[in-house]
Order: structure tokens, then sequence, then C-alpha cells
């Protein structure tokens, strides 16, 4: 076995793989730190969300949150909503840190399609390549990588910005198309001896075998930013929306006026149900969070 720890008795694809993983995994955090440390050069000021006060420890922290804590469910991610003013230094290292993102998405969708039996050593790989990532997260109990938050981008203004307005967007969904022999077997996997199942599975025996129905997912509620600029872009804009899971670097020495949202989303949907909505009130087959289309 070489030196740095890597079983070379693997297939040589596979090891490649590992290989250039490792690197991009590498350069993620380098550059993550990078980001930190200049703009506590710049000695630029900052704001987050639910906090007193920021500094370049909080930001190093919410760059290097890449893991699961034990016990967190899988589909949520961790948000570190904040601005934070940037220099040349600061702007030009979060956009190589975007970079080295993107690089590591690009490695993982390489191993996914060549070689997915690798996945689960993967997310217990590369928490060993950094052990003292754990003192950055206060002594979390860390268990695997986290690929979203690993992949997600840091959120880049393109200049500078007059105000931002933050708002909860908790209507989120993704809607999946699905035929009805694919209903069937999805309701098949469950216990079919069941009650409610076999009511479904009659249910769906009612309709044409060529309509689909939707599958419906709702999205964990998320932070949206409004950013209105001081000047227009290059195509004329003068805002932009986007998720803002992360810092938002804005290139400019002063932070713009922004509004305090509420800590915690709100509970029930507050957009008005749209009148072109195309699926049905109530699911079609419960179980499968699957709507026909009206």
């Amino acid at each position: 076995m070489p030196r740095d720890g890597h079983d070379t008795s693997a297939s040589a694809p596979s090891y490649q793989w590992l290989a250039a993983l490792d690197q991009a995994f590498d350069r993620l955090v380098d550059r993550a730190h990078q980001v930190a440390d200049a703009w506590a050069a710049s000695g630029l000021g900052g704001w987050a969300f639910g906090r007193d006060k920021v500094d370049p420890e909080w930001l190093r922290q919410s760059l290097l949150d890449l893991w699961y804590v034990d016990g967190q469910d899988g589909r949520v991610t961790h948000s570190h909503v904040g601005l934070v003013c940037c220099d040349d230094a600061t702007y030009a290292a979060a956009q190589q840190l975007n970079e080295a993102k993107s690089d590591l998405s690009h490695q993982l969708a390489e191993i996914r399609q060549h070689s997915p039996q690798l996945m689960a050593e993967i997310k217990a790989r590369l928490p060993q390549r950094h052990p003292d990532l754990n003192q950055h997260l206060g002594g979390a109990g860390l268990a695997r990588l986290h690929l979203k938050q690993a992949w997600r981008h840091v959120p880049v203004a393109e200049a500078s910005v007059d105000r931002v307005r933050l708002a909860w967007y908790s209507s989120g969904r993704s809607i999946k198309r699905i035929s009805v022999a694919e209903a069937e077997q999805k309701l098949l996997a469950l216990d079919s001896e069941a009650a409610h199942v076999r009511i479904q599975l009659k249910r769906l025996a009612g309709i044409p075998s060529s309509e689909m129905l939707a599958q419906v997912q709702r999205q964990a509620p998320l932070m949206r930013a409004n950013l209105f600029y001081h000047e227009p872009l290059a195509d004329g804009r003068m805002r932009r929306a986007m998720n803002v899971a992360l810092p938002l670097f804005l290139p400019q020495q002063h932070l713009p006026r922004h509004n305090l949202p509420p800590l915690s989303p709100p509970l029930e949907r507050q957009r008005a149900r749209r009148s072109d909505e195309r699926l049905e009130d109530t699911p079609f087959l419960p179980s499968l969070r699957a709507y026909r289309y009206r």
C-alpha cells in the first residue's frame, strides 16, 4: 500500500476516480479556508441571520459545514444565511470556491455513473482526510459527507447592491410524472395486503392505463433573497432573486439595506393557489403523494 494510504489493489479506473475525488475535495476545503482568510484580511463587515455579530470564524464554519450530524434527516440541509461585504480578493476567492464545488460535483457524477458501488465508501472516506474540520463545527458528531452541502455554491452578487429583501419560501415542490404501471409497482412494493393499499390499487385500476399521474414532493422551506442593484446589469435587469442557504457575497464596502425576516418559516402555505393549477386538490394515491391532472 502506498504512503498516502490508498489501496491500489482496486481496479485502476476506481483508484483513479478516488484519487481525483480526493484532490477535488482537498481543493474545496483549502479554498473555503482562503475565503475566510481573505475576508478576515479585508476587515469588511457582514451580517448573519439570527446572530448578534459575525466574524471570520463564523464564515469559516459556514463554508466548511459539509457533513451530516448524528441523527440528521438526510433530506435536510443546514442553512447559514448572511451577507458578506467583500473586496476583490475575497470576491475572487468565493468564485474559486464555487469552481472547486463544481469540480467536486463533476467527479462525483463520474463515479456515480461508472462505479456507483463506490459511493458508500466515499461518504465514509472523505471525512477522514480532514479530521480537524470537527473542531470548526464546535465538536459536533460528524457522521458522513453530505453531498448537497458539499457541492452547493455560495451565492455571489454580480454587482454592488442597494437593498436585499429576505423572505422564507415554503411553497416549493418537485413534481415527477409517473405512469399508471409505475404507480402500481410502487404500491405493490408497499404492503399489498394492507387495506389502504388495496383501496388505492382498486382506485388505480379504474383509470385509463395511458393516464399520467403527478408524484409531488414538498420541499423544505428555504430563504430567498431579492437583490436590488444600484445600476442595471449587462442584461438591463435591476433586480434578481436567488436562494441563500449560504452567506451572500457582495462586491462592496458597506452592507446594503436589508430586512429581518422571522426566525422560523411560516407553518402554512403563504402563496395563493394559482388559478391555473393543473393538479387536483387532493391526492389520488395518498401513499405515493400522487395526484391526477385536472
